[in-house]
């Protein structure tokens, strides 16, 4: 029963993410906002998120896991409802950066107390499952641009309905529950050290993954509108991104199983990078668009949970809270990077410059696995 409850809570968390992005870009667009501007504007949410990935895991030992999730969805709901009370770049900074705070404590503490309840023979099919459900919602998130039609307030209030559901559920179905004691500061900075010499090729998928998300959500709207695409088109074509990812999400986490994360990894960066990269040729052809989308979204669109799962294969359980902060970190800063760099990207080029460079740094990383090989640490 907590887990189902978790997947909800972490849907409600991918929704928040996947209809934000892009709504609010096109809003800032159609005000005439640089899209330079607007990408900065929409980073603010993935450096609220990682403020709190710094300071997550002594909260969580405060406070508890039931607790952080409550407050992070609480911390959402009321920016949701704020939105379009306060329509202006300056407030909506700061109600992203809260919404990125409140995001990141639901993510931590759900995706952590999933990662230790799970026995390690299903940790694969968990996770797999854990990233599908985030994955669903992100991908459903862009539907909430269609709604802008019945007036700009209608997407915030539906998700703002949403999270107070997640929000009664977890408060009257939880169990109050803590981790483990956490060891000393000095302590914690050797396990982080530790984690990344021993999986820093299985951490950086987070890097990626976060990267990805945001600038495509953030950029792709932006970039749809100035060749041609309607926004009803751009949120039609946004969702299959994740609908690749929840397709291929469970058959890659078997084939990982079966033939080893680093090799599914490897050949999943490159495919991913591929179809992206093949993303501007299509123009304003819808089915083109579409179908790269899904390509593209199918075979990276598990980097996050692949990843997470590989670094539990070759880290010892006691560095795995460790290497959860580790790549929540790293999420946090591509999702920082990705719609920063995207909108300048769009500033200074016709926009395929975006989907171009996300593309090399996909088949970069395929190709940095050649150089890595885990190592047994006593």
């Amino acid at each position: 029963m907590n887990y189902l409850i978790l997947i909800t809570v972490i849907i409600a968390a991918g929704l928040s993410q996947g209809l934000l992005l892009p709504v609010l870009s096109i809003l800032l667009e159609q005000k005439g906002v640089s899209s330079s501007l607007n990408g900065l504007n929409a980073a603010a949410l993935y450096i609220g998120s990682f403020g709190m990935t710094l300071i997550a895991e002594r909260v969580l030992g405060a406070i508890g896991f039931k607790k952080l999730i409550a407050a992070g969805l609480t911390l959402v709901l009321v920016s949701l409802l704020l939105f379009p009370v306060l329509p202006g770049i300056k407030a909506w900074f700061v109600l992203r950066l809260l919404v990125g705070i409140g995001d990141s404590a639901i993510n931590y503490a759900a995706q952590l107390w999933v990662l230790l309840m799970t026995p390690a023979q299903n940790r694969g099919r968990n996770l797999s499952i854990y990233g599908m459900s985030y994955g669903l919602g992100f991908s459903l998130g862009p539907v909430g641009i269609s709604l802008l039609r019945f007036g700009q307030a209608t997407p915030f209030l539906v998700l703002a309905t949403l999270f107070l559901m997640a929000l009664l559920l977890t408060l009257i179905k939880l169990p109050e529950s803590r981790p483990e004691t956490s060891e000393s500061r000095e302590g914690q900075a050797r396990r982080f050290g530790r984690s990344y010499s021993l999986a820093w090729y299985a951490l950086i998928p987070a890097l990626l993954y976060g990267y990805m998300e945001a600038s495509l959500n953030s950029n792709f709207p932006i970039y749809g509108l100035r060749i041609g695409y309607s926004a009803d088109q751009i949120a039609a074509l946004l969702p299959f991104a994740g609908i690749g990812g929840l397709v291929l999400q469970l058959p890659l986490g078997m084939w990982s199983d079966r033939f080893g994360r680093k090799k599914v990894l490897m050949l999943a960066g490159i495919g991913g990078g591929l179809s992206f990269t093949l993303l501007p040729l299509a123009g304003d052809h819808f089915m083109f668009s579409l179908v790269l989308l899904a390509f593209a979204g199918g075979f990276v669109g598990s980097f996050f949970s692949l990843g997470l799962a590989y670094a539990a294969d070759i880290l010892p359980r006691n560095l795995l809270p460790a290497a959860n902060v580790v790549a929540s970190f790293h999420f946090s800063a591509g999702s920082i990077l990705g719609p920063a760099l995207g909108g300048l990207l769009l500033e200074l080029s016709s926009g395929g410059g975006v989907f171009g460079l996300m593309g090399l740094l996909f088949i970069l990383f395929g190709l940095l696995g050649l150089l890595f090989s885990p190592r047994s640490q006593i």
